[in-house]
Protein backbone atom coordinates (compact mmCIF):
# COMPACT_ATOMS: atom_id res chain seq x y z
CA UNK A 1 0.00 0.00 0.00
CA UNK A 2 1.96 2.90 -1.30
CA UNK A 3 5.88 2.21 -2.25
CA UNK A 4 7.97 1.83 -5.55
CA UNK A 5 7.61 -1.70 -6.62
CA UNK A 6 6.68 -2.79 -9.68
CA UNK A 7 4.85 -6.37 -10.77
CA UNK A 8 4.90 -7.00 -14.19
CA UNK A 9 2.65 -9.44 -15.65
CA UNK A 10 3.67 -10.28 -19.28
CA UNK A 11 0.92 -11.78 -22.17
CA UNK A 12 2.10 -13.05 -24.64
CA UNK A 13 0.18 -15.31 -27.55
CA UNK A 14 2.21 -17.47 -30.24
CA UNK A 15 1.01 -16.76 -33.54
CA UNK A 16 -0.05 -19.95 -34.55
CA UNK A 17 -1.60 -20.36 -31.91
CA UNK A 18 -5.22 -21.77 -32.81
CA UNK A 19 -7.59 -22.61 -30.01
CA UNK A 20 -7.31 -19.02 -28.05
CA UNK A 21 -5.13 -20.40 -25.19
CA UNK A 22 -2.65 -17.45 -23.99
CA UNK A 23 0.28 -18.68 -22.28
CA UNK A 24 0.61 -15.70 -19.09
CA UNK A 25 1.70 -15.31 -15.43
CA UNK A 26 4.83 -14.59 -15.42
CA UNK A 27 5.39 -12.04 -13.44
CA UNK A 28 8.65 -9.83 -12.09
CA UNK A 29 9.65 -7.39 -9.86
CA UNK A 30 11.15 -4.54 -10.39
CA UNK A 31 11.81 -1.12 -8.50
CA UNK A 32 12.39 2.06 -9.16
CA UNK A 33 10.28 5.73 -7.90
CA UNK A 34 8.35 5.95 -11.01
CA UNK A 35 7.01 2.61 -11.60
CA UNK A 36 3.93 2.47 -9.88
CA UNK A 37 2.78 -0.07 -7.41
CA UNK A 38 0.99 -2.48 -9.61
CA UNK A 39 2.08 -2.00 -13.44
CA UNK A 40 -0.03 -4.50 -15.98
CA UNK A 41 2.34 -3.95 -18.31
CA UNK A 42 1.12 -6.66 -20.63
CA UNK A 43 2.44 -6.63 -24.33
CA UNK A 44 3.15 -9.05 -27.82
CA UNK A 45 5.57 -8.44 -30.08
CA UNK A 46 3.87 -7.42 -32.91
CA UNK A 47 6.62 -5.99 -35.04
CA UNK A 48 10.45 -5.41 -35.05
CA UNK A 49 13.19 -6.94 -37.01
CA UNK A 50 15.44 -10.12 -36.10
CA UNK A 51 19.02 -9.38 -35.27
CA UNK A 52 20.00 -12.79 -35.44
CA UNK A 53 22.38 -14.64 -38.43
CA UNK A 54 20.82 -16.90 -40.95
CA UNK A 55 21.93 -19.71 -39.08
CA UNK A 56 19.09 -19.63 -36.59
CA UNK A 57 16.41 -21.94 -36.89
CA UNK A 58 13.29 -21.02 -37.98
CA UNK A 59 10.87 -19.23 -35.73
CA UNK A 60 8.80 -21.43 -34.20
CA UNK A 61 9.88 -21.41 -30.39
CA UNK A 62 8.20 -20.23 -27.69
CA UNK A 63 11.70 -18.85 -26.20
CA UNK A 64 14.73 -17.56 -27.85
CA UNK A 65 17.86 -20.51 -27.47
CA UNK A 66 21.03 -19.67 -27.43
CA UNK A 67 24.25 -22.02 -27.34
CA UNK A 68 27.54 -20.06 -25.73
CA UNK A 69 30.27 -22.60 -26.21
CA UNK A 70 28.51 -25.28 -25.02
CA UNK A 71 26.98 -24.01 -22.41
CA UNK A 72 22.76 -24.16 -23.01
CA UNK A 73 20.54 -20.94 -22.59
CA UNK A 74 16.93 -19.77 -23.28
CA UNK A 75 15.26 -16.39 -23.01
CA UNK A 76 13.57 -16.13 -19.77
CA UNK A 77 10.18 -15.44 -21.44
CA UNK A 78 8.50 -16.13 -24.49
CA UNK A 79 8.35 -13.90 -27.27
CA UNK A 80 10.11 -12.38 -29.97
CA UNK A 81 12.27 -9.93 -27.63
CA UNK A 82 14.33 -12.86 -26.88
CA UNK A 83 15.86 -13.45 -30.05
CA UNK A 84 17.98 -9.81 -29.65
CA UNK A 85 19.92 -11.82 -27.11
CA UNK A 86 23.64 -12.30 -26.90
CA UNK A 87 25.97 -14.47 -24.83
CA UNK A 88 29.54 -14.09 -23.85
CA UNK A 89 32.05 -16.24 -21.70
CA UNK A 90 35.22 -15.61 -20.28
CA UNK A 91 37.94 -17.27 -17.62
CA UNK A 92 39.07 -13.78 -16.10
CA UNK A 93 37.63 -15.50 -12.61
CA UNK A 94 38.80 -15.51 -9.03
CA UNK A 95 39.25 -18.22 -6.90
CA UNK A 96 40.05 -16.64 -3.92
CA UNK A 97 35.94 -17.14 -2.40
CA UNK A 98 36.17 -19.65 0.94
CA UNK A 99 32.76 -21.77 -1.20
CA UNK A 100 35.50 -22.30 -4.14
CA UNK A 101 37.57 -24.80 -1.90
CA UNK A 102 34.72 -25.95 0.25
CA UNK A 103 33.29 -27.23 -2.62
CA UNK A 104 36.56 -28.96 -3.92
CA UNK A 105 36.65 -26.81 -6.71
CA UNK A 106 39.55 -24.87 -8.32
CA UNK A 107 39.89 -21.96 -10.66
CA UNK A 108 39.52 -23.98 -13.80
CA UNK A 109 35.96 -24.89 -12.82
CA UNK A 110 35.14 -21.29 -12.83
CA UNK A 111 33.66 -18.97 -15.75
CA UNK A 112 32.01 -15.59 -16.09
CA UNK A 113 28.62 -15.17 -18.24
CA UNK A 114 27.80 -11.78 -19.75
CA UNK A 115 24.47 -11.61 -21.31
CA UNK A 116 23.49 -8.64 -23.29
CA UNK A 117 19.88 -7.70 -24.89
CA UNK A 118 21.30 -5.84 -28.58
CA UNK A 119 17.24 -3.80 -28.76
CA UNK A 120 17.56 -2.57 -25.05
CA UNK A 121 21.05 -2.47 -24.26
CA UNK A 122 20.65 -4.12 -21.04
CA UNK A 123 23.56 -6.21 -19.94
CA UNK A 124 23.94 -8.39 -16.73
CA UNK A 125 27.09 -9.75 -15.59
CA UNK A 126 27.56 -13.08 -13.60
CA UNK A 127 31.15 -13.74 -12.25
CA UNK A 128 32.42 -16.59 -10.81
CA UNK A 129 30.16 -19.16 -11.98
CA UNK A 130 30.17 -22.74 -12.31
CA UNK A 131 28.72 -26.01 -13.65
CA UNK A 132 29.55 -27.83 -10.68
CA UNK A 133 27.78 -28.50 -7.52
CA UNK A 134 27.86 -25.10 -5.67
CA UNK A 135 26.14 -22.14 -4.41
CA UNK A 136 27.20 -20.49 -7.73
CA UNK A 137 26.00 -23.35 -10.08
CA UNK A 138 25.19 -21.34 -12.98
CA UNK A 139 21.13 -23.07 -13.23
CA UNK A 140 20.71 -21.94 -10.07
CA UNK A 141 21.87 -18.26 -10.44
CA UNK A 142 20.84 -17.30 -13.55
CA UNK A 143 17.09 -18.66 -11.91
CA UNK A 144 17.38 -16.04 -8.71
CA UNK A 145 19.49 -13.35 -10.61
CA UNK A 146 18.88 -12.67 -14.05
CA UNK A 147 15.54 -11.29 -16.12
CA UNK A 148 16.96 -11.82 -19.16
CA UNK A 149 17.92 -15.56 -19.34
CA UNK A 150 17.74 -19.48 -17.93
CA UNK A 151 19.03 -22.69 -18.47
CA UNK A 152 16.79 -24.77 -20.21
CA UNK A 153 15.09 -27.51 -17.89
CA UNK A 154 14.98 -29.86 -20.26
CA UNK A 155 18.83 -29.70 -20.82
CA UNK A 156 21.66 -31.34 -18.32
CA UNK A 157 24.77 -29.18 -16.97
CA UNK A 158 27.60 -29.92 -19.00
CA UNK A 159 30.41 -31.48 -17.34
CA UNK A 160 32.90 -29.33 -17.77
CA UNK A 161 33.01 -25.41 -18.29
CA UNK A 162 32.55 -23.98 -21.21
CA UNK A 163 35.28 -22.37 -23.68
CA UNK A 164 35.86 -18.90 -23.94
CA UNK A 165 34.73 -16.62 -26.16
CA UNK A 166 37.97 -14.18 -27.98
CA UNK A 167 38.50 -11.05 -26.59
CA UNK A 168 38.26 -8.38 -28.83
CA UNK A 169 41.13 -5.75 -29.77
CA UNK A 170 40.46 -2.27 -28.76
CA UNK A 171 39.87 -1.38 -32.26
CA UNK A 172 37.14 -4.06 -31.96
CA UNK A 173 35.38 -2.99 -29.25
CA UNK A 174 31.90 -2.24 -31.29
CA UNK A 175 31.66 -5.82 -32.48
CA UNK A 176 31.38 -7.25 -29.46
CA UNK A 177 27.88 -8.13 -29.70
CA UNK A 178 28.11 -8.64 -33.54
CA UNK A 179 30.81 -10.81 -34.19
CA UNK A 180 30.92 -14.80 -33.42
CA UNK A 181 33.91 -14.76 -32.41
CA UNK A 182 33.24 -12.53 -29.22
CA UNK A 183 30.00 -13.59 -28.34
CA UNK A 184 26.94 -16.38 -29.22
CA UNK A 185 23.51 -15.25 -30.86
CA UNK A 186 20.49 -16.98 -30.62
CA UNK A 187 20.61 -20.27 -32.83
CA UNK A 188 16.34 -21.00 -31.78
CA UNK A 189 14.28 -18.16 -32.73
CA UNK A 190 11.35 -17.78 -30.92
CA UNK A 191 8.11 -16.66 -32.45
CA UNK A 192 6.79 -13.31 -32.81
CA UNK A 193 3.37 -12.84 -30.62
CA UNK A 194 -0.08 -12.56 -32.10
CA UNK A 195 -2.27 -9.84 -31.29
CA UNK A 196 -3.42 -10.34 -28.07
CA UNK A 197 -7.67 -10.38 -27.88
CA UNK A 198 -10.05 -9.79 -25.42
CA UNK A 199 -9.52 -13.61 -24.03
CA UNK A 200 -5.52 -13.08 -23.76
CA UNK A 201 -6.09 -10.62 -21.81
CA UNK A 202 -8.80 -12.24 -19.13
CA UNK A 203 -6.53 -15.58 -19.37
CA UNK A 204 -8.39 -17.94 -16.50
CA UNK A 205 -8.53 -17.77 -12.54
CA UNK A 206 -8.11 -21.37 -12.67
CA UNK A 207 -4.43 -21.37 -14.43
CA UNK A 208 -3.78 -17.89 -13.20
CA UNK A 209 -2.85 -16.81 -17.01
CA UNK A 210 -3.73 -13.22 -18.28
CA UNK A 211 -5.18 -10.96 -15.79
CA UNK A 212 -5.49 -13.52 -12.63
CA UNK A 213 -1.54 -13.87 -13.21
CA UNK A 214 -2.11 -11.53 -10.05
CA UNK A 215 -3.22 -14.26 -8.15
CA UNK A 216 0.48 -14.97 -7.61
CA UNK A 217 1.00 -11.29 -5.67
CA UNK A 218 0.52 -11.55 -2.35
CA UNK A 219 -0.79 -7.61 -2.73
CA UNK A 220 -1.47 -5.01 -5.30
CA UNK A 221 -3.01 -2.06 -5.49
CA UNK A 222 -2.92 -0.04 -8.39
CA UNK A 223 -3.68 -2.06 -11.93
CA UNK A 224 -2.65 -0.58 -15.21
CA UNK A 225 -3.67 -2.60 -18.70
CA UNK A 226 -2.27 -0.99 -21.95
CA UNK A 227 -2.89 -2.07 -25.30
CA UNK A 228 -0.27 -4.19 -26.94
CA UNK A 229 -0.15 -1.06 -30.18
CA UNK A 230 0.70 2.43 -29.54
CA UNK A 231 -2.08 3.47 -31.21
CA UNK A 232 -4.35 0.81 -29.97
CA UNK A 233 -6.84 0.46 -26.96
CA UNK A 234 -7.70 -2.03 -23.97
CA UNK A 235 -11.23 -2.83 -24.85
CA UNK A 236 -13.95 -2.25 -22.85
CA UNK A 237 -14.38 -5.65 -21.72
CA UNK A 238 -11.03 -6.01 -19.74
CA UNK A 239 -11.07 -2.89 -17.94
CA UNK A 240 -14.94 -4.45 -17.07
CA UNK A 241 -13.61 -7.33 -15.78
CA UNK A 242 -10.55 -5.77 -14.50
CA UNK A 243 -12.42 -3.53 -12.06
CA UNK A 244 -14.18 -6.12 -10.72
CA UNK A 245 -11.07 -7.98 -9.82
CA UNK A 246 -9.49 -4.44 -8.23
CA UNK A 247 -12.84 -4.51 -6.00
CA UNK A 248 -12.37 -7.92 -5.25
CA UNK A 249 -8.23 -7.47 -4.20
CA UNK A 250 -8.76 -3.36 -2.69
CA UNK A 251 -7.25 -2.25 -5.65
CA UNK A 252 -7.56 0.89 -8.14
CA UNK A 253 -7.66 0.22 -11.53
CA UNK A 254 -5.99 3.55 -13.91
CA UNK A 255 -8.32 3.62 -17.17
CA UNK A 256 -6.57 5.30 -20.22
CA UNK A 257 -8.66 7.38 -22.34
CA UNK A 258 -9.56 5.71 -25.72
CA UNK A 259 -7.24 6.20 -28.79
CA UNK A 260 -10.07 8.45 -31.02
CA UNK A 261 -10.25 10.81 -28.08
CA UNK A 262 -8.29 13.83 -29.76
CA UNK A 263 -10.51 16.60 -28.51
CA UNK A 264 -12.57 17.77 -25.68
CA UNK A 265 -15.73 16.93 -27.59
CA UNK A 266 -15.56 13.29 -28.10
CA UNK A 267 -14.22 13.09 -24.89
CA UNK A 268 -17.63 14.23 -23.51
CA UNK A 269 -19.42 12.11 -25.77
CA UNK A 270 -17.25 9.19 -24.76
CA UNK A 271 -17.61 9.36 -20.99
CA UNK A 272 -21.53 10.08 -21.46
CA UNK A 273 -21.53 6.60 -23.57
CA UNK A 274 -22.16 8.63 -26.66
CA UNK A 275 -20.66 8.92 -29.99
CA UNK A 276 -18.74 5.90 -31.87
CA UNK A 277 -18.67 2.53 -29.75
CA UNK A 278 -14.48 2.92 -29.99
CA UNK A 279 -14.48 5.89 -28.14
CA UNK A 280 -17.07 4.80 -25.21
CA UNK A 281 -16.57 4.44 -21.66
CA UNK A 282 -18.30 1.58 -20.79
CA UNK A 283 -17.88 1.19 -16.86
CA UNK A 284 -20.68 2.10 -14.62
CA UNK A 285 -22.22 1.96 -11.59
CA UNK A 286 -20.02 1.49 -7.87
CA UNK A 287 -17.61 0.09 -9.06
CA UNK A 288 -15.92 2.51 -10.59
CA UNK A 289 -14.96 3.96 -7.18
CA UNK A 290 -12.03 2.38 -8.34
CA UNK A 291 -11.13 3.60 -11.48
CA UNK A 292 -9.94 6.89 -12.45
CA UNK A 293 -9.76 7.88 -16.11
CA UNK A 294 -6.79 9.98 -17.44
CA UNK A 295 -6.77 11.85 -20.76
CA UNK A 296 -4.71 12.88 -22.82
CA UNK A 297 -2.40 10.53 -24.36
CA UNK A 298 1.43 11.64 -24.09
CA UNK A 299 4.37 11.50 -26.19
CA UNK A 300 7.67 10.51 -25.59
CA UNK A 301 10.95 9.05 -27.26
CA UNK A 302 10.09 5.43 -28.00
CA UNK A 303 13.65 3.74 -27.39
CA UNK A 304 12.10 0.84 -29.66
CA UNK A 305 12.51 3.32 -32.54
CA UNK A 306 15.68 5.03 -31.89
CA UNK A 307 14.20 7.97 -29.46
CA UNK A 308 11.63 8.79 -32.31
CA UNK A 309 8.32 10.33 -30.70
CA UNK A 310 5.48 8.49 -30.50
CA UNK A 311 2.11 8.47 -28.61
CA UNK A 312 1.68 6.34 -25.37
CA UNK A 313 -1.24 5.70 -23.03
CA UNK A 314 -1.04 7.42 -19.61
CA UNK A 315 -1.11 4.83 -17.12
CA UNK A 316 2.68 3.97 -16.49
CA UNK A 317 2.89 7.48 -15.83
CA UNK A 318 -0.17 8.23 -13.25
CA UNK A 319 0.44 4.84 -11.64
CA UNK A 320 4.62 5.64 -10.82
CA UNK A 321 3.50 9.56 -10.26
CA UNK A 322 0.62 7.94 -7.29
CA UNK A 323 3.66 5.75 -6.29
CA UNK A 324 5.61 8.44 -5.63
CA UNK A 325 3.02 10.56 -3.78
CA UNK A 326 2.50 7.72 -1.59
CA UNK A 327 5.60 7.63 -0.81
CA UNK A 328 6.22 10.91 0.06
CA UNK A 329 2.95 12.47 1.38
CA UNK A 330 0.84 9.48 1.92
CA UNK A 331 -2.00 7.75 -0.10
CA UNK A 332 -4.46 10.40 1.20
CA UNK A 333 -2.32 13.44 -0.50
CA UNK A 334 -4.12 13.99 -3.96
CA UNK A 335 -1.79 12.46 -6.82
CA UNK A 336 -2.29 15.60 -8.64
CA UNK A 337 -0.70 19.47 -9.11
CA UNK A 338 2.49 20.66 -9.74
CA UNK A 339 4.35 18.86 -7.90
CA UNK A 340 2.98 15.43 -9.54
CA UNK A 341 4.76 15.73 -12.98
CA UNK A 342 4.69 13.52 -15.82
CA UNK A 343 8.54 12.46 -16.56
CA UNK A 344 9.93 11.65 -19.71
CA UNK A 345 7.14 12.87 -21.66
CA UNK A 346 7.58 15.43 -24.53
CA UNK A 347 4.23 16.37 -25.14
CA UNK A 348 0.39 15.75 -25.04
CA UNK A 349 -1.95 14.50 -27.30
CA UNK A 350 -4.05 17.37 -26.72
CA UNK A 351 -3.47 20.56 -25.18
CA UNK A 352 -6.26 21.78 -23.21
CA UNK A 353 -7.23 24.58 -21.64
CA UNK A 354 -8.95 26.28 -18.34
CA UNK A 355 -12.47 26.39 -19.70
CA UNK A 356 -12.01 22.32 -21.30
CA UNK A 357 -10.62 21.22 -18.17
CA UNK A 358 -13.23 22.90 -16.15
CA UNK A 359 -15.92 21.18 -18.33
CA UNK A 360 -14.28 17.75 -18.32
CA UNK A 361 -13.59 17.60 -14.77
CA UNK A 362 -16.98 17.51 -13.21
CA UNK A 363 -17.53 14.89 -15.76
CA UNK A 364 -14.87 12.45 -13.70
CA UNK A 365 -12.54 12.62 -16.45
CA UNK A 366 -8.78 13.55 -15.63
CA UNK A 367 -7.08 15.99 -16.84
CA UNK A 368 -2.95 16.02 -18.13
CA UNK A 369 -2.39 19.77 -18.48
CA UNK A 370 1.30 21.13 -19.84
CA UNK A 371 2.07 25.02 -18.27
CA UNK A 372 4.88 26.69 -18.94
CA UNK A 373 8.07 26.65 -16.73
CA UNK A 374 6.04 23.72 -14.39
CA UNK A 375 5.79 21.07 -17.56
CA UNK A 376 3.29 18.25 -18.12
CA UNK A 377 1.43 17.22 -14.75
CA UNK A 378 -1.54 15.50 -13.39
CA UNK A 379 -4.69 18.09 -13.21
CA UNK A 380 -7.15 16.14 -12.08
CA UNK A 381 -8.06 13.70 -9.30
CA UNK A 382 -11.55 12.20 -9.22
CA UNK A 383 -12.72 8.46 -9.57
CA UNK A 384 -15.05 7.37 -12.56
CA UNK A 385 -17.60 8.20 -9.88
CA UNK A 386 -16.48 11.26 -9.31
CA UNK A 387 -19.45 13.64 -11.74
CA UNK A 388 -20.47 16.19 -9.88
CA UNK A 389 -24.17 14.56 -10.79
CA UNK A 390 -23.54 11.68 -9.00
CA UNK A 391 -22.10 13.25 -5.25
CA UNK A 392 -20.90 9.92 -4.86
CA UNK A 393 -18.82 9.85 -1.29
CA UNK A 394 -16.10 8.71 -3.43
CA UNK A 395 -15.59 10.93 -5.54
CA UNK A 396 -12.21 11.55 -5.45
CA UNK A 397 -9.00 9.15 -6.03
CA UNK A 398 -7.13 9.77 -2.56
CA UNK A 399 -10.24 9.55 -0.17
CA UNK A 400 -11.20 5.98 -2.40
CA UNK A 401 -7.34 4.84 -1.61
CA UNK A 402 -7.64 5.91 1.73
CA UNK A 403 -10.31 3.45 2.66
CA UNK A 404 -9.14 1.06 0.04
CA UNK A 405 -5.77 1.54 2.32
CA UNK A 406 -7.28 1.41 5.85
CA UNK A 407 -9.51 -1.79 4.79
CA UNK A 408 -6.29 -3.59 3.74
CA UNK A 409 -4.66 -2.90 6.81
CA UNK A 410 -6.91 -3.59 9.07
CA UNK A 411 -7.93 -6.88 7.37
CA UNK A 412 -4.73 -7.87 7.23
CA UNK A 413 -3.56 -6.46 10.66
CA UNK A 414 -6.40 -8.11 12.45
CA UNK A 415 -5.27 -11.89 11.39
CA UNK A 416 -4.53 -12.23 15.18
CA UNK A 417 -8.45 -12.47 16.49
CA UNK A 418 -8.92 -15.47 14.89
CA UNK A 419 -9.66 -18.46 16.83
CA UNK A 420 -9.73 -16.52 20.05
CA UNK A 421 -12.90 -16.15 22.44
CA UNK A 422 -15.06 -13.99 21.42
CA UNK A 423 -16.21 -11.70 24.05
CA UNK A 424 -15.51 -8.14 25.65
CA UNK A 425 -11.53 -8.57 26.36
CA UNK A 426 -11.07 -9.75 22.46
CA UNK A 427 -13.12 -6.60 21.24
CA UNK A 428 -11.22 -4.42 24.04
CA UNK A 429 -7.91 -5.61 22.01
CA UNK A 430 -9.52 -4.87 18.41
CA UNK A 431 -10.27 -1.11 19.44
CA UNK A 432 -7.15 -0.85 21.06
CA UNK A 433 -5.03 -1.99 18.53
CA UNK A 434 -7.09 -0.19 15.93
CA UNK A 435 -7.38 2.55 17.40
CA UNK A 436 -3.45 3.10 17.72
CA UNK A 437 -3.45 2.45 13.97
CA UNK A 438 -6.25 5.04 13.55
CA UNK A 439 -4.56 7.77 15.53
CA UNK A 440 -1.20 7.20 13.82
CA UNK A 441 -2.82 7.76 10.20
CA UNK A 442 -4.19 11.17 11.70
CA UNK A 443 -0.78 12.71 13.52
CA UNK A 444 0.34 12.59 10.13
CA UNK A 445 -2.65 14.37 8.52
CA UNK A 446 -4.90 11.87 6.47
CA UNK A 447 -8.11 12.75 7.86
CA UNK A 448 -9.84 16.09 8.51
CA UNK A 449 -10.68 17.04 12.41
CA UNK A 450 -8.74 19.22 14.73
CA UNK A 451 -9.23 16.29 17.49
CA UNK A 452 -8.91 12.52 17.02
CA UNK A 453 -12.83 12.16 17.90
CA UNK A 454 -13.46 14.27 15.10
CA UNK A 455 -11.13 12.39 12.75
CA UNK A 456 -12.33 9.24 13.47
CA UNK A 457 -13.90 6.59 15.64
CA UNK A 458 -13.73 2.28 16.39
CA UNK A 459 -16.48 0.36 17.29
CA UNK A 460 -16.33 -3.01 18.60
CA UNK A 461 -18.61 -4.48 21.17
CA UNK A 462 -21.96 -6.26 22.01
CA UNK A 463 -24.00 -3.63 19.41
CA UNK A 464 -21.60 -4.68 16.27
CA UNK A 465 -21.37 -8.62 17.24
CA UNK A 466 -24.26 -9.29 17.80
CA UNK A 467 -25.27 -13.03 19.88
CA UNK A 468 -25.71 -14.76 16.45
CA UNK A 469 -22.50 -13.16 15.32
CA UNK A 470 -20.84 -14.93 18.42
CA UNK A 471 -22.67 -18.01 17.44
CA UNK A 472 -21.43 -18.08 13.87
CA UNK A 473 -17.64 -16.92 15.21
CA UNK A 474 -17.79 -13.65 13.64
CA UNK A 475 -16.74 -10.66 14.70
CA UNK A 476 -17.57 -7.12 13.54
CA UNK A 477 -15.73 -4.04 13.24
CA UNK A 478 -16.78 -0.47 12.75
CA UNK A 479 -14.31 1.95 11.52
CA UNK A 480 -15.12 5.19 10.55
CA UNK A 481 -13.26 8.65 9.50
CA UNK A 482 -13.48 12.06 8.00
CA UNK A 483 -11.64 12.35 4.76
CA UNK A 484 -10.23 15.60 3.85
CA UNK A 485 -13.05 15.86 1.41
CA UNK A 486 -15.75 15.47 1.78
CA UNK A 487 -16.34 16.43 5.41
CA UNK A 488 -18.06 13.74 6.15
CA UNK A 489 -17.65 10.37 7.72
CA UNK A 490 -16.92 7.27 5.48
CA UNK A 491 -17.75 3.83 7.37
CA UNK A 492 -15.82 0.97 6.82
CA UNK A 493 -16.99 -2.24 7.97
CA UNK A 494 -14.20 -5.65 9.15
CA UNK A 495 -15.67 -8.83 9.42
CA UNK A 496 -12.87 -11.58 11.08
CA UNK A 497 -14.05 -15.31 12.18
CA UNK A 498 -12.99 -15.44 15.64
CA UNK A 499 -13.55 -18.16 18.66
CA UNK A 500 -15.72 -21.31 18.08
CA UNK A 501 -18.55 -21.78 16.05
CA UNK A 502 -21.18 -23.43 18.24
CA UNK A 503 -23.19 -26.41 16.66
Amino acid sequence: NGGSQALIVRLYKLADSGNGDTTGGDTGDTTGGDTGDTGGDTGGDTGGTDTVGDTASAASAAKAGLDAKGLKLEAAYEGAWGNNLHARIDHNVSDQMSWVAANSLTKNDLFNLTVHDTDTAVTETFANVTVKESPRRVDRVLKNESNLVRFPGSETLPTARPGKHDDPAPSESNKLWQDDKFSSKVTTLAAKSAALDVNAYKGSRANKTGLYALEKADIFNLLCIPPDTRTGNTSQDVFSEALTYCVERRAMLIVDSPAVWNDVDKAIKGIRGEGANEGKIALSGTNTRNAALYFPRVTQADPLREGQLDTFVPCGLVAGAMARTDVQRGVWKAPAGIDVSLNGTRGLSANLTDDENGMLNPLGINCLRGFPIIGRVIWGSRTLRGADLLADEYKYVPVRRLALYIEESLYRGTQWVVFEPNDEPLWAQIRLNVGAFMHNLFRQGAFQGATPREAYLVKCDRETTTQNDINLGIVNIVVGFAPLKPAEFVIIKIQQLAGQVEA
